[in-house]
């Protein structure tokens, strides 16, 4: 076998993603979507990669800090429940995660984070919010955008 051939061969176990990005924003489809995606991180030997994106109000419409704050005050709860649930189940559960906070709408900051962290594997909880089911959830645009593959998580 050549060196060419050699290093294109196909190894049992080294094929799967090495970066696994989920989105999380505290509702129960995103927490499902981080499990599931933590059994796959775990599985696969990969970087679990935690990721919410905090919203960005126009100016006109945030009425001043306190929805700033709030999205931070949501932020540190996602990062003080993520800390306590990995540290209740670090034995059984064995992954490397990371916590990642973008500013943005949900479909571009995880777009940027999938970019930057340069994620294999893109994992999102379903929409809980009926709107989405006419003009289109995140989901269903990181499917459309086909630069990763994306499973979606009801």
């Amino acid at each position: 076998m050549t060196e060419e051939q050699h290093a294109h061969r196909f190894e049992r176990g080294t094929d799967g993603p090495k970066v696994i990005v989920v989105g999380v924003d505290g509702s129960d489809s995103s927490l499902r979507a981080a499990a599931y995606a933590g059994g796959l991180a775990r599985r696969q030997r990969a970087l679990l990669a935690l990721v919410y994106v905090q919203p960005v109000m126009a100016a006109g419409a945030a009425l001043g800090v306190p929805v700033a704050e709030t999205t931070d005050e949501i932020a540190e709860d996602l990062v003080r429940y993520i800390r306590e649930a990995a540290e209740r189940v670090k034995d059984i559960f064995d992954v490397r995660w990371e916590f990642h906070t973008f500013r943005g709408d949900p479909y571009n900051g995880l777009v940027t984070a999938a970019d930057e962290l340069k994620a294999d594997a893109v994992v999102v909880g379903a929409s809980e919010q009926a709107g989405h089911r006419i003009i289109g959830s995140v989901a269903i645009r990181l499917v459309k955008a086909g630069r990763w593959p994306v499973t979606v998580v009801p």
